[in-house]
């Protein structure tokens, strides 16, 4: 069954605004109709206490930066208070980012409030996720939702990522982007991070796709992770998993699912189709009730037949490809981070707003990669900025010199780099040959922005 297909959108860097914000600040606006997330710290941990400074030395000249200064990237962003970072840190207290954190949390979440809804483990759940997001009595947490639930009410559960507000497809209605920029250190220069609200148009709110499918319940929810513990995403992998690992400790001391705990089934998506593969079916085989991932659309893509064919739902908590949304997924795929649709018009109206006039853009090739160039392209192109050159590059090329020196000879003001892992080896290359952040504007995504780029950098120096 295909799902409706939405409309493509029209003016869309009209519907972002930028709204700079200083990191720490955790006011935030939980109303509903909110289209704009407040502030997120993204990084765990983090220093910021200045070395001394001997005022004796007369030498004033700047210190240099590290490369990757100024270097920025966008990524879906929400306000995270310093106890969600503290318990957080309990269940992993080596994490050094919180990419997808609050994601991961939310989708356990709702997986958990749709089973108690139904009352059931089996497909049944699945029609009640969207319900669980939107249209209903306000909650915040699994214990005042189920308040709700054990009254007969409808729960509407605005997360630690959001309002969610799921459409019909599965899709978020709502984000929040960070602009990440890295300091001189080559990490992430908390000070200088700016946020842009996005919400989805009006005609994006589709109805409902019918669940397709049988698969009874066994009475006890099982959640199964298929998230990068390994692979060029692996830097996402921990916080996406702290962040459901939290969720269902916090729901079995409320008294779990259904009468009984909730049990976790972890796996490791990997790098390829293949490996993903294998992970999906031992976990289909523990008779797992939802999946959980993973974190790269390409991958998703890869086993999203085998998932649905089985009745069990799939949420991931980073997907961002455009082509999940109108994927034949028997009304049983569900994401938290939203489409390559309003990323694609963040990172537009952020190179646009800072001046470019020529833009380059290198891509990976995958649905990932080719997705977001493509909308990247089409917003620039729509807003009057030339595109000069789209490069679509093999991730595992191990080398990039051809395509950076083709970048480097269409001479332009900007570079969009969309990578994961391998992003760090592409801005080696430009730095080397004069194209790096440092030389003119480069710009990065949710897929390479973080502190375990500057490390990978770093590393490979």
């Amino acid at each position: 069954m295909q799902k409706t297909s939405m409309r493509r959108f029209g003016a869309v860097l009209a519907g972002l605004a930028i709204v700079a914000a200083s990191c720490g600040d955790d006011n935030t606006n939980s109303s509903a109709d909110t289209t704009a997330a407040a502030v997120e710290t993204t990084t765990a941990a983090v220093d910021t206490t200045a070395a001394a400074v001997d005022t004796t030395v007369a030498d004033t000249t700047p210190a240099a930066g590290g490369d990757l200064e100024g270097f920025k990237g966008t990524t879906p962003l929400t306000p995270l208070g310093d106890d969600f970072k503290a318990r957080l840190l309990e269940v992993d207290p080596e994490l050094k980012d919180f990419n997808y954190a609050a994601e991961g949390y939310d989708l356990t979440l709702v997986i958990a409030l749709a089973t108690a809804k139904a009352n059931d483990d089996g497909i049944a759940y699945a029609s009640e996720i969207q319900g669980i997001t939107r249209d209903g009595e306000k909650c915040t947490d699994f214990a005042s939702c189920m308040v709700i639930i054990d009254a007969g009410g409808d729960p509407d559960y605005d997360g630690l990522s959001g309002p969610i507000t799921l459409n019909g497809v599965g899709d978020p209605m709502e984000a929040s982007y960070g602009v990440l920029t890295m300091g001189a250190d080559n990490r992430i220069d908390d000070s200088q991070t700016v946020y842009l609200p996005a919400k989805g148009a009006a005609n994006a709110d589709v109805a409902a796709v019918p669940v397709e499918g049988t698969r009874a319940g066994d009475g006890v929810l099982r959640i199964g992770t298929l998230l990068p513990v390994t692979g060029s995403l692996a830097f996402l992998g921990p916080p996406e998993i702290a962040g459901v690992d939290l969720a269902i400790k916090e729901i079995n001391d409320a008294g779990g699912v259904l009468g009984k705990p909730v049990e976790l089934v972890a796996g490791d998506s990997g790098d390829t189709p293949e490996f993903a593969n294998a992970t999906v079916d031992r976990l289909l085989s523990a008779n797992v009730d939802a999946v959980v991932g993973a974190a790269a659309s390409g991958i998703s893509l890869s086993v999203i037949d085998k998932i649905a064919g089985a009745g069990v739902v799939q949420f991931s908590p980073a997907n961002t490809s455009d082509k999940l949304t109108t994927y034949a997924d028997k009304g049983l795929f569900f994401r938290v981070a939203p489409p390559d649709l309003l990323q694609g018009a963040a990172i537009s109206k952020l190179v646009a707003d800072d001046g470019a006039t020529n833009v380059a853009i290198i891509a990976r090739n995958d649905a990932y990669g080719t997705g977001l160039a493509d909308v990247v392209k089409t917003t620039l192109e729509a807003a009057g900025i030339t595109v000069s050159i789209v490069k679509i590059y093999e991730p595992d090329g191990g080398t990039f010199d051809t395509e950076v020196n083709e970048i480097v000879a269409a001479s332009p003001d900007a570079v969009v780099v969309i990578g994961f892992e391998e992003s760090s080896k592409i801005l080696r290359t430009m730095v080397e040959n004069g194209a790096g952040p440092r030389d003119l504007a480069v710009y990065g995504c949710d897929g390479n922005i973080g502190n375990g780029l500057g490390e990978s950098y770093d590393a490979e120096g």
